[in-house]
């Protein structure tokens, strides 16, 4: 997959760098990525190396992740710029060996795939965890100006109200489900960034997203807002193994990625902001239907089996209110129906 051969992914990138004039107080400064080549982590990098592009001064850009092969894959052609470096990280480690310093740290790792959620129960927790208090120690040492966690809508639980869930807002999540090893490794991880900000004055922001989507998601992606625009870009029919009743806060990925930045440069020390594009809060049935139609392939309704369904997020309404982000001078610039369409067209390009 080179997502660089299609022009509409470019074309996108140039668009949401408009409403980022904020990106000038990162040139010639060093940020660190995490996750790199996830969902999140690549929309964020592709925007950084394009600014560099389009730019005379430029942004140091370090992605930290396990696989040297799958960085050079997924950046290739900006790989060997003098703006970009590889560096090993694993967040399942308490401990890595680099000592590099940085001005600011964005943190996406995470395992995030349901199935692996409920095959790695303790890496799930315990890479949470422990994956941002190596940073943070890094970051308290080194000096660095920000940390940023991507956490995740999943901390927020469940609720009985169909209202989006303010910042302030949780409700409950089980203790002893395994499936909630991520939602509650999110949330002590949280915790951890405020308590280093108390404690010892490094200054960390969070940010919430909620179901991302977009042509930056890996072809093994299982969560289904990828799964299923793989199958349409491939002319496949769409698969719904639930009645698609579920509320959920979409966020295409450059909305996403501009979200982040906003919140690393402008967010308020020590506090957390949804990610939610007002436009684009709907059902699951309603995302499935809208990659039909941009695919022109149908949608087939099933019921799925007990281990699939184990995996399914418990949160009935995960909507988010994004009142704060948008007090940041954030704006998407995609709703569901046109970033949806762009998925597909990409990745028709793409894969």
């Amino acid at each position: 997959m080179n997502i660089y051969k299609s022009q509409l992914w470019l074309s996108d990138i140039d668009e949401v760098l408009n409403f980022l004039p904020e990106l000038q107080n990162l040139e010639n400064r060093t940020v660190l990525i995490t996750g790199a080549t996830g969902l999140i982590g690549s929309a964020i990098t592709d925007v950084l190396i394009r600014y560099n592009e389009i730019h005379t001064s430029i942004i140091n850009i370090l992605v930290a992740g396990r696989s040297k092969e799958n960085v050079e894959s997924r950046f290739s052609p900006y790989y060997n710029r003098d703006y970009f470096r590889f560096i090993p990280y694993d967040a399942s480690k308490s401990h890595n060996e680099w000592n590099t310093p940085v001005d600011y740290i964005i943190h996406g790792a995470s395992n995030a795939f349901p199935e692996r959620i409920l095959q790695e129960p303790v890496e799930t927790m315990l890479s949470n965890f422990g994956g941002v208090k190596f940073l943070l120690d890094h970051a308290k040492k080194c000096g660095t100006r920000r940390l940023l966690f991507v956490s995740s809508s999943e901390v927020y639980g469940k609720k009985e109200n169909s209202e989006p869930y303010s910042e302030e807002e949780y409700g409950f999540i089980d203790l002893l489900n395994p499936r909630n090893s991520y939602s509650i490794g999110k949330r002590a991880a949280e915790t951890l960034c405020i308590a280093y900000s108390k404690e010892y004055g490094t200054e960390t922001v969070i940010a919430r997203p909620g179901h991302i989507y977009g042509p930056t998601a890996s072809p093994g992606d299982n969560r289904v807002s990828s799964f299923w625009a793989y199958a349409a870009a491939r002319s496949k029919d769409i698969v719904m193994k639930s009645d698609g009743l579920q509320v959920r806060s979409y966020c295409y990925c450059l909305d996403c990625a501009t979200a982040i930045l906003k919140i690393l440069l402008k967010g308020k020390n020590a506090s957390a902001y949804n990610i939610s594009n007002p436009e684009s809060i709907l059902s699951i049935s309603e995302m499935a239907e809208l990659l039909a139609q941009a695919a022109g392939v149908k949608l087939v309704r099933t019921n799925a089996c007990e281990e699939e369904k184990a995996g399914f997020n418990p949160m009935n309404n995960s909507s988010l209110d994004s009142t704060k982000l948008l007090k940041l001078g954030w704006k998407g610039l995609f709703n569901a129906e046109r970033g949806f369409a762009h998925t597909v067209s990409i990745l028709k390009k793409t894969i």
